[in-house]
Order: C-alpha cells, then sequence, then structure tokens
C-alpha cells in the first residue's frame, strides 16, 4: 500500500470519478465491464484515522491488488510489503495483519472510497506499449513506410488510420520533441493529411499539438497465449488452409487470403470500404496473415482478420475486423471465432495476442473481457492542425 503525499487534494481525485451504480466512485478511465472479482484494481481510500500521522498527515492511501468482491467491496493486497499504513509499518492495529485475514483481503467502506481503477493483468511499462504498437505498426503497414526521429510514418489509401499516421516507436520518441516539419513533408508528398497516433504514456510529446481532428479513443487490450480456452465440441474448425467448407453443421475456417464473400461483410466502423482499400487488409506483411470466417450451414456468418507479426522481441497475434452478420448475432459466434484466432495465432508461434476496440462499444469490450483480454493502454489519433505553432 502506498500513501499520498501530504497536502493532496482528495477533491481532485474525485473529479475525474463517475458514479456507474456499484456504490463506489470509478475512475473515468475504467470501463465498468471490467470490474469484475479477479480484476487487479487500484482503490484510493480514506485512511482509517488509527493509520493518520498528526493533522497534517496524509489522508487517503493505495491499495493494490486483486478484487475479491464488489458488494461488500474486498481487495487481497498484491503483496504483504504494500500493505502497510502512513507510518511504513504494519501494526497491531492495523487491519491487514495476519491475524485480520490477510489472504482473505481487506473491505473497504463504500464510504472510504475515493476512487477504483482497474489496472492490467500485471504492470504496464512503456516498453511493453511500445512492442504492442510495433506489432501493430507491423500488421497494418501503409504502402510507403519512413522512420522519422524515432517516429514511423506510413501513407495508404488515406481512409484509415492505422495505415496511415505516424506512430512514436522508438525509445527516444517518448523523451523528444515530436519532427513536426519533416512528418509534415512526408505526408504532403502523398497528398495525405498530417497523423500522428498517440500512445499513452510513448506518445507524451505529441499531447500538446493542435489538433484538427481528433479520432475516437482506442482501448488496446491484451493477453497471453499459454492458456486458452479449448475449441468447443461438435464444431468443425479447421486452422490451416485447404479446408473444405461444409454445407452442414457450424465450422470455423482460416484461410491465408480473403474470399470475396469474407471482402462484402467487412465493414470499417460501420461503413463499407472502397475495394481498393478492402484488398490492403491482404497484402503481403511482415509476418502470417489469417482469415477467419464461420460457416453455419454453409452460410457465412462471422469473419475476423487475424495477424502475427513481430513486437519487442516476441510474436504477437493481433485480432482484427470482427463482424458478425444481423441475423447470427448473440449466438456465440463472436467468441467462437476468437477462441479458434487464438488457437491459430499459437500455432503460428505467437505468445501474446493483442486487439482494439473503440471505448464506447461496451458490447465488444465486454466480449473480449471474456475471451481473457485485459486493458493494456489507449491511444488515439489525431490530424494536427495546419497552424500548429510547436517547434522541433
Amino acid at each position: 500500500m502506498t500513501t499520498e503525499p501530504r497536502g493532496t487534494d482528495i477533491s481532485a481525485a474525485r473529479a475525474g470519478a463517475r458514479e456507474v451504480g456499484l456504490g463506489f466512485p470509478v475512475s473515468r478511465r475504467t470501463d465498468p465491464v471490467s470490474i469484475v472479482p479477479g480484476a487487479r484494481v487500484i482503490v484510493r481510500r480514506l485512511l482509517p484515522a488509527a493509520d493518520r500521522v498528526g493533522s497534517s498527515g496524509p489522508t487517503v492511501t493505495d491499495v493494490i491488488g486483486e478484487l475479491l468482491s464488489i458488494d461488500p467491496l474486498r481487495v487481497r493486497p498484491q503483496a504483504r510489503a504494500e500493505a502497510v499504513g502512513s507510518t511504513g509499518v504494519i501494526t497491531p492495529a492495523h487491519p491487514l495483519t495476519p491475524n485480520a485475514g490477510y489472504d482473505a483481503g481487506i473491505t473497504i467502506p463504500n464510504e472510504d472510497v475515493v476512487v477504483l481503477k482497474t489496472l492490467s493483468a500485471r504492470p504496464v511499462r512503456n516498453r511493453d506499449i511500445r512492442a504492442v504498437e510495433e506489432a501493430t505498426a507491423a500488421a497494418f503497414p501503409g504502402l510507403h513506410n519512413q522512420w522519422i526521429g524515432g517516429w514511423l510514418a506510413r501513407a495508404g489509401d488515406g481512409i484509415t488510420e492505422r495505415s496511415n499516421s505516424a506512430v512514436p516507436l522508438a525509445p527516444e520518441a517518448s523523451t523528444q520533441p515530436v519532427p513536426l516539419a519533416k512528418i509534415r513533408r512526408f505526408y504532403a508528398e502523398h497528398h495525405l493529411p498530417t497523423r500522428l497516433l498517440i500512445p499513452d504514456r510513448i506518445g507524451r510529446p505529441a499531447q500538446g499539438l493542435a489538433a484538427a481532428d481528433v479520432g475516437p479513443e482506442i482501448v488496446v487490450m491484451t493477453r497471453d497465449l499459454t492458456d486458452l480456452p479449448p475449441l468447443p465440441e461438435g464444431v468443425d474448425v479447421c486452422l490451416r488452409p485447404g479446408g473444405t467448407p461444409s454445407p452442414h453443421g457450424l465450422q470455423v475456417q482460416i484461410d491465408p487470403a480473403p474470399e470475396e464473400q469474407w471482402l462484402s461483410m467487412y465493414h470499417f466502423r460501420g461503413q463499407p470500404l472502397p475495394r481498393h482499400a478492402l484488398r490492403l487488409l491482404s497484402q503481403r506483411i511482415e509476418g502470417h496473415l489469417g482469415f477467419g470466417r464461420v460457416l453455419l450451414d454453409g452460410q457465412l456468418a462471422a469473419i475476423t482478420r487475424g495477424t502475427v507479426t513481430h513486437g519487442g522481441g516476441r510474436q504477437w497475434l493481433g485480432y482484427s475486423a470482427v463482424e458478425v452478420a444481423p441475423s447470427y448475432r448473440r449466438q456465440g459466434l463472436g467468441t467462437l471465432l476468437g477462441i479458434a484466432m487464438l488457437h491459430w495465432g499459437r500455432q503460428q508461434g505467437a505468445s501474446g495476442a493483442y486487439l482494439q476496440v473503440v471505448q464506447s462499444n461496451t458490447p465488444g469490450r465486454a466480449l473480449y473481457q471474456r475471451l481473457g483480454f485485459s486493458e493494456h493502454h489507449r491511444h488515439r489519433c489525431i490530424t494536427v492542425a495546419s497552424t500548429d505553432s510547436h517547434r522541433e
């Protein structure tokens, strides 16, 4: 447990919180669907009076650990060394003593909660964010790519942000001014607006730039591929090319290239893509491509795109372009296809998986939570204003 510096303004923390019907405030950066037993959380709470040191001592403390229950709110701190009060030691009067049932967690009264925030399954370092973004950039390359001062600038069809933006992938990009003039020239040469993809933390130098347009906040979720849910029985699953679709029953097929029906079903944020943009989805990448589809009695019911690319010294499965036909929704086909893609990615040598979902897509986030994904970081894309006064 860590304590806040003296003079912490509790109202400032509460200003970043919201009520979601759980009985305690929740961070605005936390998805309510992620608040489930087993999640890793940080709870900023009022210090019990017995743990305060004088009238000028800290009045709040942070509890980091596993959420055991919501009502009542119980958290098992991640390490006993953290379970300390403002004095820095565990005293007999402290509620975290072994006799108080440390392993069973501590109960925090709702009225003592300043704010609760869910965390990734394990601490996320800057290099971890960089690794996932590196794998993503390899999965969505531009037609033209150029390194500019630690930023990878990509120019494609001009439609999707991932293939038409500059992303900070080199370590120095997180500490140096954005080489904006050179990035502008790159996009001007390709007749495209200057777009920057700004991840949490590693994109901090770009956060102060004036934006002509700001894209939606994207939640990047990850999971390991060491312990996967089993493929369901009674479903014909073909994870290698060459399978023949069956006219009967439920079948999952993953192919190295998309068929015409696959292309006709895919939409980008609810809108169909022009033909040239669809073709870019299947262009060769430095890695593996897999186009998943679910067939029900021979009819195409759901699709997705999988990639396996390198990032941060490991191989990553990227899981995107999920689409379920309207008449087949709410039948578990999205979950089925997700499980199949996870197994396919592991077969291709991936040890981790990532995906991206728009923050406002609550059903999508809930689906990916059920597949074992948790929030890793966030990013968003901006179009830099032509009058930005930023200097390199």
